[in-house]
């Protein structure tokens, strides 16, 4: 009923654990766990007639509460059981790996539910019902339903990996060379990686070429994320870390050859999260590149509008519309098409903003965070990482945004 994580394919537990199982085998370092396939999740969902309730109204709510509040079948827990006491019972990870996700064309970056630190069958359970659940959340749906080109529909579907969690004294994810002549590049701060891939908090940025060479960027990294017993907790980075660079540069072209290797196993390049404990780099996701990565930021002359901001380039394009502060989900409803988000930062539930938005800015975030990733998949122009902009910028004027200078102006600040 389950699949060691090493034996894990793309055909039955799907591109996030299929590629996992493969780094295994390759002999790289991945945390060791195991898959619930896509047929456990199929069977367990089986009676609830999903079709027929998506299909109604508020139907897509309904599905995803009847999945989250539905038990585990009696079978699956048993071989839950028995596989987290071969773990040894230990705070695991539980992790989506779904039929959209990871794949050549469609990252999902950040769309479905990871649950981590979680300790105890119950627990994992219920983790394992979050994630399912999660194939219906508004964010997924949206994702699933933009159109794409070159995409064909995939059937909500998914399945789940849970690994042992690692307590990660630094984390990150880089983009690994996609050939000749171009470099890596690495994101990186203080502690587990939500952080960084949500976009709340800018990371500190390496670019290791392929003679080794670092050129780092070093940002003020204020808050980090760590494990507190079975709960996550953000606590704020110690004055002397704050900028203090995350790796240095040996351990930055460490990383760089880890992503190749990642690379060479998996057939091309990869956008690979990674995290350090005890001076060992661990591997916990690597999916194809969906998207190229803007240039890096360089100095942009001002142009004749009254005020100039630069940014870190997240997403190519320019855009111009309508200034639009969005602080949190109660600002949703007073975005229209055509508007310029102006934001804190963004999570997977803003997805459904990035269908109508012509342009993105955000206070932090790094260009390999989940956000970065789907503005460039949607081709929506991305600033990131311009602190205070809610404030400096005002609602109802006019914004231009230029993704691949990292720019943004505006007639009145």
């Amino acid at each position: 009923m389950l699949v060691q994580l090493v034996d894990a394919d793309g055909q039955t537990c799907w591109g996030k654990a299929g590629a996992l199982g493969a780094l295994l085998r390759a002999g790289l370092p991945v945390p060791d766990g195991f898959v619930i396939p896509i047929a456990a999740y199929r069977a367990a969902v089986a009676e609830l007639d999903l079709g027929r309730l998506t299909g109604e109204p508020g139907g897509v709510e309904a599905a995803r509460q009847a999945i989250e509040t539905r038990p585990l079948p009696g079978a699956l827990r048993d071989a839950l059981a028995r596989a987290l006491g071969a773990l040894g019972e230990v705070a695991v990870a539980v992790r989506s790996s779904a039929g959209n996700e990871d794949t050549a064309r469609t990252s999902a970056a950040g769309q479905h539910e990871s649950v981590l630190a979680v300790q105890g069958l119950d627990q994992v359970a219920l983790a394992v019902a979050t994630c399912w659940a999660s194939l219906y959340s508004r964010g997924a749906v949206a994702y699933r339903d933009a159109p794409a080109p070159g995409r064909a529909p995939v059937a909500p579907v998914m399945g789940v990996l849970i690994q042992r969690h690692l307590d990660a004294e630094a984390s990150g994810v880089m983009f690994t060379s996609g050939g000749a002549g171009q470099a890596t590049v690495i994101e990186a701060s203080w502690g587990l990686g939500p952080s960084i891939v949500g976009g709340i908090l800018t990371p500190d940025t390496y670019r290791v070429t392929a003679d080794g060479t670092v050129a780092r960027y070093v940002a003020d990294k204020r808050t980090r994320l760590d494990r507190d017993g079975t709960r996550l907790v953000t606590r704020q980075v110690l004055a002397s870390d704050r900028l203090t660079a995350t790796l240095d540069d040996a351990t930055a072209a460490r990383l760089a050859r880890l992503g190749h290797s990642v690379a060479v196993a998996l057939g091309g390049p990869r956008d690979v999260e990674w995290a350090i404990l005890d001076a060992r780099t661990w591997v916990l996701q690597a999916r194809p590149i969906t998207a190229a990565l803007p240039p890096p930021r360089s100095p942009s002359a001002p142009g004749d509008c009254s005020a100039t901001l630069t940014g870190t380039p997240g997403s190519r394009g320019t855009a111009t519309g309508t200034t639009r502060i969005v602080r949190g989900p109660s600002d949703f409803h007073r975005v229209r098409p055509g508007d310029i988000l102006i934001c804190p930062w963004t999570d997977p539930g803003w997805t459904p903003l990035l269908r109508i938005a012509a342009g993105v800015v955000t206070e932090t975030g790094g260009v390999l965070s989940h956000a970065a990733i789907i503005a460039r998949e949607r081709g929506t122009p991305a600033v990131l990482g311009i602190p205070d902009a809610t404030r400096m910028l005002r609602e109802g004027t006019t914004t231009t945004i230029d993704g691949t200078a990292g720019t943004v102006t505006t007639t009145h600040v």
